[in-house]
């Protein structure tokens, strides 16, 4: 077998070719921006609590770009709402955002894009999307939603940051729009080259003002055209051969001169048992030259330009060289630093060089899959230790709302809009990315959540591929206790089944608000018991309805639908099924949580009193 070492000198060489031979060549787009607005037009029948459904929002968010909205039951019909959504660049093609949109009878693609969607998305890009025959969508399907957004453009004005998706209508204008929204006819038509105004029909893209009524700026990372990266088939192909031909002389040369360290264990092959392969242990190569060289051959056709590469000195100096104060959180081979880096808030984990495979797990994730509901990666730096950057998400974890001191108790509504949130960012990697990840670490504390009370997964170190065609691939055992399902603790079979199991935990845990593993202490000994058998117990009997009630969280008091944690429990109930045959799909469960959050929106402060009666019937009292 074939071993060597690369050196700096080496490794620059490589990364020279591979740039030299991709200048000129381009992408549609690189990177995406976090927010943008859609012009949606109110048609008759429609409500706020739709709307926000259908774009994966919520009415507050929706409120705050819209100060006219007085009433949330009375919108108007035949004007325009602006919706918020981010903005993500789709497999370097274009900048878009995919909405799910779950089927209801008697609907097609056309009601879909042109009623519900409000022209925002059109009956073509929905046939492209979606694997369904326009005449053969089945009821309760979800359905792929694609809406164009825009950054923004540098070489027409870097005043303009935040743009609006807005479908043109019959009787608009350039001029009739210009003097609507207050702004040049010439700055609209350069933001939309050779596009005809009068249509009637179509997509431009318009300046947008944000919360505050302001026209944010562009950011200087931020640029909705295309641009220059290392990119291409082509390229991959010719610079794929070049780089193997330059490795495979630098082996044999070094092989030659009896120079061949052994390459650290964490680039053994995955199918490899431990000790066998390139080396045993990590431990083993004392050189941090080879393993940073290693690593960075490992990025070369990961990231390119899609995430940024950072020195270590600009990390450094954010973090006031990693200071204590700048910390914000620990993990178990990584600590978590807040920075400022380019204008925007970050989160940097600093992970030590033991940790490569999840590095590089997380990157190659992070790096293919963009969605509201999935923690953004911004870029990483491989020198001294191993650092990913992130999206700053304000509000810390749910693990820390559920159960931390010093935060106030979430609302039940909040609760169910965190776990559709997470449902989603979950149905994501499951149902629409090639490949299929599975996460493997679901959990409260992987859940973030934003200023708006939004939820992001995060953490992906431990994600991996599943096997096209196959229900299981056996691996090592990873993960966090309380989580795992049975078949995976006892064989480490990987399907998505498993993040489903561990989604119901979170879900026991958003109603009880206890741990994955509670431990009570005895009069000798110390005993534990998982959350899912505390709920199977209860929710096994309908007689204990009064055990039910004492394990909903006691700081919602009164103050929630009875009803409705109920029918979470038992969606739980069903996700946590010993069989994984039985456990619903997740985009099964996010079309049960979309059905619930609508309810819940739908109830109000007026049904509390109802609901004490409810709790007091359920409780025997």
């Amino acid at each position: 077998m074939l071993v060597f070492r690369i050196s700096r000198f080496e490794l620059m060489l490589v990364f020279s070719v591979l740039i030299f031979l991709s200048i000129g060549v381009e992408s549609k787009c690189s990177r995406g921006c976090d927010l943008a607005l859609a012009s949606y037009n109110i048609w008759n029948g429609t409500t706020l609590s739709f709307i926000a459904t259908a774009f994966s929002t919520s009415i507050s968010e929706i409120q705050s770009f819209n100060p006219q909205i007085n009433d949330i039951d009375l919108i108007i019909v035949d004007t325009r709402l602006n919706i918020p959504f981010s903005c993500s660049c789709i497999d370097g093609e274009f900048l878009g955002h995919t909405f799910f949109y779950s089927v209801d009878s008697n609907d097609t693609y056309n009601i879909i894009a042109r009623t519900y969607y409000a022209n925002l998305t059109t009956v073509e890009w929905l046939e492209r999307f979606n694997r369904y025959e326009a005449t053969e969508i089945p009821v309760n399907a979800l359905i792929n939603v694609t809406v164009n957004c825009s950054c923004g453009n540098s070489r027409v004005s870097k005043k303009y940051g935040l743009f609006v998706t807005y479908p043109l209508q019959p009787g608009e204008s350039l001029s009739s729009i210009a003097n609507e929204s207050g702004l040049p006819s010439k700055l609209l038509q350069d933001y939309n080259p050779g596009v005809d105004f009068s249509l009637g029909s179509g997509l431009v893209f318009i300046p947008g003002k944000d919360q505050n009524g302001s026209y944010p700026p562009l950011k200087l990372s931020q640029n909705g055209i295309s641009v220059g990266v290392i990119a291409g088939i082509s390229v991959a192909g010719v610079a794929g051969s070049l780089l193997l031909a330059f490795v495979l002389y630098a082996g044999i040369y070094k092989r030659k001169m009896g120079k061949a360290p052994l390459l650290p264990a964490a680039f053994e092959d995955q199918h490899m048992q431990p000790g066998q392969g390139y080396g045993s242990t990590l431990e083993k190569t004392s050189d941090s030259v080879a393993l940073v060289a290693a690593v960075s051959l490992e990025l070369v056709g990961i990231t390119a330009d899609k995430s940024v590469e950072f020195t270590y000195e600009e990390l450094a100096k954010a973090t006031n060289n990693f200071s204590a104060a700048s910390k914000i959180g620990q993990g178990g081979f990584a600590l978590v630093y807040y920075a400022e880096l380019q204008g925007q808030k970050a989160a940097i984990k600093k992970m030590d060089m033991q940790a490569s495979k999840e590095f590089l797990a997380e990157l190659k994730v992070l790096t293919h899959v963009h969605h509201f509901n999935l923690v953004r990666l911004i870029g990483y730096c491989v020198t001294g230790s191993l650092f990913i950057v992130y999206e700053y998400i304000e509000n810390g974890n749910l693990s820390q709302h559920l159960r931390g001191s010093g935060n106030d108790p979430l609302p039940w509504s909040t609760r169910v809009q965190i776990a559709l949130d997470a449902a989603r960012g979950l149905e994501y990697i499951h149902e629409h990315t090639v490949p299929v990840y599975v996460h493997r670490d679901i959990k409260s504390a992987n859940i973030l959540i934003d200023k708006n009370l939004r939820a992001k997964v995060a953490d992906f170190g431990l994600t991996k591929l599943t096997v096209a065609g196959s229900s299981s691939l056996p691996t090592r055992l990873v993960g966090t206790f309380g989580y795992m399902p049975p078949e995976y603790a006892q064989f480490g079979e990987v399907t998505p089944k498993i993040d489903v199991y561990a989604f119901g935990v979170v879900l026991y845990e958003l109603i009880s608000a206890k741990e994955a593993i509670i431990k009570t202490n005895g009069s000798t000994t110390t005993e534990a018991r998982g959350l899912v058998a505390l709920f199977e117990n209860v929710l096994s009997w309908p007689d204990l309805r009064e055990d039910f009630c004492e394990l909903i969280d006691h700081r919602l008091g009164n103050d929630y639908p009875l009803d409705f944690i109920w029918k979470m429990a038992q969606l739980a109930k069903a996700c946590t099924q010993e069989d994984p045959q039985l456990r619903p799909s997740m985009q099964s469960v996010v079309v049960a949580l979309m059905t619930l959050s609508s309810s819940t929106e739908d109830w109000d402060v007026r049904s509390v009193y109802e609901n004490k009666a409810l709790v007091n019937l359920m409780s025997g009292r």
